[in-house]
């Protein structure tokens, strides 16, 4: 699927957009997510250096999903182009409760490394989310709620990208009433 910006969102117009292509996998054991992007030089920004950090102000890709156990909480798993990854759970944006390191290392990030072409930045993550990180044993049998962005709040220009849109009047991706089915 590809990530589309917003273009009611004043932060979105006049500016030249990153491109974003999300490959979604569902197994038993996993739900791994494939993302290729190529963004402006300007968009792009590499300085977040360790886990549970400001992700969203780095180049960054996001999966949001609705808790499969408590349909009232979702985990958002925000991962930057330099493979760390902020993991958090809770019903909105102002409750959230981090997960301890010993669960984000169960969360499996291959990168592929950064080059230019021209004007853009081009990288790849993927992210493997295993089902016992949501409280369940399997996949087998269940339906993922969720949304999938990129941003990077801190860029030159930053930007603000979803796989399913979001209607508000800004950018807003804590918004699980726009969640829709992956599967």
């Amino acid at each position: 699927m590809l990530l589309k910006p917003n273009m009611n969102w004043p932060q979105n117009q006049g500016i030249a957009l990153p491109t974003v292509l999300a490959e979604a996998e569902l197994s038993a054991d996993y739900f791994t997510i494939h993302f290729t992007v190529e963004e402006p030089s300007d968009c792009f920004r590499a300085e977040v250096d360790g886990d549970n950090g400001r992700s969203w102000e780095d180049s960054c890709v996001e999966i949001f999903l609705q808790s499969p156990v408590n349909p009232g909480e979702y985990f958002n798993f925000e991962t930057t182009s330099r493979g760390y990854l902020l993991a958090a759970r809770g019903p909105d944006r102002n409750n959230r409760t981090a997960l301890p390191q010993s669960e984000i290392d169960k969360v499996i990030r291959t990168k592929q490394l950064a080059s230019v072409a021209g004007n853009l930045v081009c990288w790849g993550m993927t992210v493997q989310i295993p089902a016992s990180i949501l409280g369940i044993q399997s996949f087998n049998g269940v339906q993922l709620r969720g949304n999938l962005y990129k941003c990077a709040d801190k860029a030159k220009t930053p930007h603000y990208l979803s796989a399913f849109e979001i209607e508000t009047e800004k950018p807003d991706f804590h918004r699980p009433e726009f969640f829709r089915d992956f599967t």
